[in-house]
């Protein structure tokens, strides 16, 4: 019979290193907070950015009447709607964070 490739051979299980345990994460009461906060805020523009280029206070805003020329790359469609985009991003973000905050729980 012939013996084994060499490079085939099994290791003997002490010449593998073990794993050293790490401690888990700890999260203080600030890590907790900001968790809340950055959700909360995410959630406030995502809502705004979705809502506000569809209401009629949109004509009046400062940024459309800055330059007149740009008043009606203001009053686009599409530019509207790229901005409820950003905000649904940012609803997305939001929601995604919140599921995340399970984090937190005690085990």
């Amino acid at each position: 019979m012939m013996e084994p490739d060499p490079v085939t051979r099994p290791v003997a299980s002490e010449t593998i290193p073990r794993p050293i345990p790490v401690a888990g994460l700890e999260y203080r009461w600030y890590h907790k907070v900001y968790a809340v906060l950055f959700v909360t805020f995410c959630l406030e523009i995502g809502f705004f950015l979705l809502i506000f280029p569809w209401t009629d206070h949109w004509d009046s805003n400062y940024f459309s009447w800055l330059i007149p020329e740009w008043h009606r790359f203001w009053q686009n469609t599409y530019v509207r709607g790229a901005i409820s985009g950003i905000g649904v991003i940012n609803l997305y973000i939001a929601f995604v964070e919140a599921f995340r905050l399970r984090r937190f729980a005690r085990q």
